[in-house]
């Protein structure tokens, strides 16, 4: 069965594209088959995985739009049962354009439909931002993994982002479900960062990831070399951390490999 991640959070900077990649990557290191699908007009995960935009015309853009079709989008990477759908600037003007769009809500789903179950798992990269790409993200999965990052706004954003969350299971998908919270650049030398854990973990229980992404210099450099941190330095902390995350993740989606 395959399942559809989505990565979101409104606020910019917290993980969001270094969490795709690097799970993605850990994923398809243990024989997972995986599709990463950038809806940020930014592109960062095309960039991140060593592509150079201008270079492919292949890109989410007409796949969304119902212009092209999702298989002739896709790119292999070089992490071996890794693809991606790139992003394109294109994207920039989606957010109107969906506007008058009939069935604006699930265009990304329904152009999904015939490609899904190629893969294991279908990881949807969002913009920092609730538009309609985001939505779109948020009808197709049927999980989400919200990254959060250990700063003082971070539960209060976190609560805003979860109130539309229950409007979009409410009003579009029903289905969808927080699969966890994963705390960010994590600086356990940090009061503010053990405060913040302490608080996310009260109100979130077992829906916060066991494991956090640790503040750690090999994830920051890894994406200027076009490889996940596990290609880069597989001994980092960065790398191992999401290892063990992906772990948890095959866990509760309960993947046994089958």
């Amino acid at each position: 069965m395959t399942r559809i991640i989505a990565f979101a959070n409104q606020k910019g900077g917290v993980g969001k594209t270094t969490t795709a990649i690097n799970i993605g990557a850990s994923l398809a290191a243990i024989k997972r088959r995986v599709l990463i699908i950038d809806l940020d007009p930014q592109g960062n995960a095309g960039t991140g995985l060593g592509f150079v935009r201008s270079a492919h015309p292949q890109s989410v853009y007409p796949v969304i739009m119902g212009q092209g079709d999702a298989s002739a989008n896709i790119l292999s990477t070089a992490v071996a049962g890794m693809h991606i759908m790139p992003s394109s600037p294109q994207l920039s003007g989606a957010e109107v354009e969906l506007l008058d769009m009939e069935n604006r809500e699930y265009r990304l789903r329904d152009a999904l439909a015939p490609i899904a179950g190629h893969y294991d798992y279908i990881l949807l990269d969002c913009p920092p931002a609730l538009g309609f790409l985001t939505l779109n993200a948020l009808t197709t999965a049927d999980s989400l993994i919200v990254p959060l990052q250990c700063e003082f706004f971070a539960l209060e954003g976190l609560q805003h982002l979860m109130g539309s969350v229950a409007e979009i299971q409410k009003k579009w998908n029903p289905n969808l479900e927080l699969l966890g919270v994963l705390l960010t650049m994590y600086d356990r030398r940090n009061n503010l960062s053990r405060a913040i854990e302490e608080d996310v973990r009260k109100v979130y229980g077992d829906k916060v990831f066991k494991t956090y992404v640790p503040r750690n210099v090999r994830i920051s450099e890894a994406p200027s070399h076009g490889m996940p941190a596990l290609f880069y330095d597989f001994n980092s902390p960065g790398a191992q951390a999401y290892l063990r995350i992906a772990s948890e993740v095959v866990d509760a989606c309960g993947d046994n490999g089958n």
